[in-house]
């Protein structure tokens, strides 16, 4: 029996794919342990998608290999998006890692490891999670088919590939049977979903079809690109209280010059449409969207015009990335002319106005009773989310209880302050 651990970095989709290899090695006998120094096989799920990201790879394969002058008989492998991309650079420069593949390739780390013919089981059914129990991601395609300037994915991924329906509610019962009780659907672009295997867009019927069969206690929708948003899915959010108020619609930008030249699809009065109407419709969504600073040629009026982007649709939630040049994009063609120390205080300015923004929106929540799941304790308090906040990524509520709470149950609480962005409650 080896004894083996990943080490899975990057996106939910990564997480998935880890998941899926995870599970399928210990069908086969493999015994995972989180303890990379007693591990026998390390493998390294890479991310590749921005600077900062390829860095963390290189370092956690170079952390790994360093074990293997203690121990010269572990193994050291590493695949996904990083691999996928520098396959043959990776191979000769890192010649301490045993083996590299690309992406989907667990069938062939498990050969590479057994020395025998081997199928990949149901991904549907395989999964065994590297998240907490009562949570997981619903991963509903792959690759990716929008052509955005800055973004590498489609070349590393390939076009979108969507799920069926029927696979992905069978896989939804799969994990309802694991204890899953919150749930996040994920793809590249979720809104796209379903065109190029169904040929129309299908994102609303599968999502009332996941919500009708009453799989968990919440579901959560990320990654809805704008250029394909349908507003018929805001009819799901006041019809089942499974569905958290929170939407992930990444903008990118707000000037039309920036977002022409990043081959975005919307123009900013179009996407200012889509959130005013989203307002209208369920208005205690909380809304998340992610944006660039220091795109090639983006002035200061360009930045200005998104500042004040920001201040009027005051996003509940908000990520802010500096312009990284990936290789084989359009805009790797382009001249990236914005030194990255105004990127950057472009971005702190951003995340000024944006804590300012949040801690309104935390505050507006004092005196109410909400609900919360309990995730940990911590120093005679409970730590939980909300149903506007996203694993990871988003922010928090204390919660102080008389009782003992467990993670993953929900519970009531009224909310007594704000701690800046994040709550402060009573359990009732």
């Amino acid at each position: 029996m080896k004894k083996y651990t990943i080490i899975s970095l990057g996106c939910p989709k990564n997480t998935v794919d880890s998941e899926v290899l995870k599970g399928s090695l210990n069908r086969i006998g493999f015994t995972f342990t989180e303890d990379v120094e007693t591990a026998e096989i390390i493998i390294i799920n890479t991310c590749g998608f921005i600077k900062d990201a390829k860095e963390e790879s290189i370092e956690t394969i170079l952390e790994a290999a360093e074990l293997k002058k203690e121990d010269p008989n572990k193994k050291v492998i590493a695949f996904g998006c990083l691999t996928e991309r520098y396959h043959d650079e990776l191979v000769k420069e890192m010649p301490e890692v045993d083996a590299v593949f690309g992406i989907d390739s667990q069938a062939e780390i498990i050969r590479y490891l057994t020395r025998e013919r081997f199928t990949l089981p149901d991904i549907a059914t395989v999964r065994d999670l590297m998240t907490p129990p009562y949570q997981a991601y619903l991963k509903i395609a792959e690759g990716c088919d929008n052509k955005c300037a800055f973004c590498a994915i489609p070349g590393i991924r390939g076009p979108q590939h969507s799920r069926t329906i029927e696979d992905i509610l069978r896989e939804a019962e799969y994990l309802q049977q694991k204890g899953v009780k919150e749930v996040v659907l994920t793809a590249q672009d979720l809104t796209r979903f379903g065109r190029d295997n169904y040929g129309t867009l299908k994102l609303f019927e599968l999502a009332d079809e996941l919500l009708r069969g009453r799989f968990f206690h919440w579901v959560r929708i990320m990654y809805t690109n704008p250029d394909f948003w349908n507003p018929q899915l805001l009819e799901l959010y006041n019809k089942y209280p499974e569905l958290c108020r929170y939407l992930d619609i990444p903008v990118q930008h707000a000037a039309d010059r920036i977002l022409k030249l990043m081959n975005r699809g919307r123009k900013s009065a179009q996407i200012r449409n889509i959130i005013t109407e989203i307002r209208k419709q369920v208005p205690d969504m909380a809304i998340r969207t992610s944006i660039i600073t220091g795109f090639p040629t983006e002035s200061e009026d360009d930045f200005i015009e998104l500042l004040d982007f920001v201040e009027e649709m005051r996003f509940e939630r908000l990520g802010v990335f500096t312009y990284s040049e990936e290789e084989e994009t359009q805009a790797a063609e382009m001249n990236d002319d914005v030194p990255e120390e105004e990127k950057e205080r472009r971005r702190e300015l951003l995340m000024e106005t944006q804590y300012d923004i949040a801690s309104d929106f935390a505050k507006s929540k004092v005196g109410q009773e909400i609900e919360v799941m309990i995730e940990k304790e911590d120093k005679g308090h409970y730590i939980g989310r909300t149903m506007w906040d996203a694993p990871e990524v988003d922010c928090f509520a204390l919660v102080k209880s008389n009782r003992e709470l467990q993670p993953g149950e929900f519970c009531k609480i009224k909310v007594i302050k704000n701690i800046n962005m994040d709550l402060y409650g009573e359990n009732i």
